[in-house]
């Protein structure tokens, strides 16, 4: 059972711009907001900065302009404050060639509400036990062992990098069922990923990063009220979608929500729609004009 959290959190980035070239910035002028008690889902493009945009969060990288403060202090100032109550999972990792046991002694001290019994559960679900060593295990594995500490932190804030990157179905639907009944009210959870299917049904909230910036951030509840997913075998009123894909089940259409019919969301074909009528969603989103929509 998780650690109650009694500490309210929010993680905020005002104006920030970066790059890795002074030519050509990665972001510009980037603003967002992450709140407690939300699962968020940020998806992007190949280079679009997925990972660079996780990172500024965790305060391994410094903005050029801006800020990115957590609980009201830079994340790049790595206080104790913020790396208690912050834990980073990136895409690539290096696991030192001990014991799972022995990692938990030296790494656990730095986070207060680590749980071990909670720990020890999230070993037991993915069939792994204490002694054995990093070194011997595979990618997947370590991967499912530093999931498990993440989630074993309490931690406010967690932060992962593809961490279905190297699971197999069964470990993606128990990384799945473990996210959905380990966080709190007091916690949020950001997770990127290209396997935007490994997402379905998790995430609360989404954020699409394209051309420098967050093109799109909106709950799924409020996609689901303004637009509708629908499979259809005919091709009428094609000229009022946002995006249309064919697909063994049909074709899948992406059009706004005249009728106030809930769907469910399709994260692959709402990120196409974003990419292919971001300037028209976007509109739509930001002044409510469902009503007034034309293609």
């Amino acid at each position: 059972m998780a650690v109650t959290l009694n500490n309210s959190f929010m993680l905020t980035i005002q104006n920030l711009s970066f790059g890795y070239n002074r030519r050509k910035p990665l972001f510009d002028n980037l603003s967002l907001t992450l709140k407690q008690g939300n699962i968020y889902g940020l998806l992007g493009r190949n280079g679009a900065g997925k990972s660079s945009f996780l990172r500024l969060m965790a305060g391994l990288l410094f903005p050029k302009e801006g800020t990115c403060q957590f609980n009201g202090i830079d994340t790049c100032k790595r206080s104790i404050a913020t790396l208690e109550n912050l834990y980073f999972l990136p895409e690539e990792f290096h696991t030192p060639a001990i014991s799972i046991s022995e990692f938990v002694n030296i790494n656990s001290p730095f986070y207060a509400k680590f749980n071990h019994e909670q720990f020890e559960n999230y070993l037991k679900e993915f069939q792994l036990s204490k002694s054995d060593k990093l070194s011997k295990l595979s990618y997947g594995q370590k991967k499912k062992v530093l999931i498990g500490f993440g989630l074993a932190t309490n931690v406010q804030l967690l932060i992962l990098d593809e961490p279905t990157n190297g699971l197999d179905i069964p470990s993606k639907r128990q990384f799945r069922k473990l996210i959905a009944s380990t966080i709190s009210d007091e916690q949020a959870i950001i997770v990127s990923t290209h396997h935007v299917k490994d997402l379905d049904g998790l995430i609360d909230n989404i954020i699409i990063l394209e051309e420098n910036t967050i093109v799109l951030q909106q709950s799924i509840e409020h996609i689901s009220e303004r637009l509708s997913f629908k499979a259809t075998a005919n091709t009428e009123n094609l000229q009022t979608a946002f995006y249309t894909e064919q697909t063994i089940m049909g074709l899948m259409k992406v059009m706004p929500n005249l009728t106030h019919e809930h769907t469910k969301v399709d994260l692959e074909l709402l990120f196409n729609a974003v990419l292919h009528k971001k300037d028209l969603l976007q509109q739509m989103f930001d002044n409510n004009l469902i009503n007034n929509y034309h293609a």
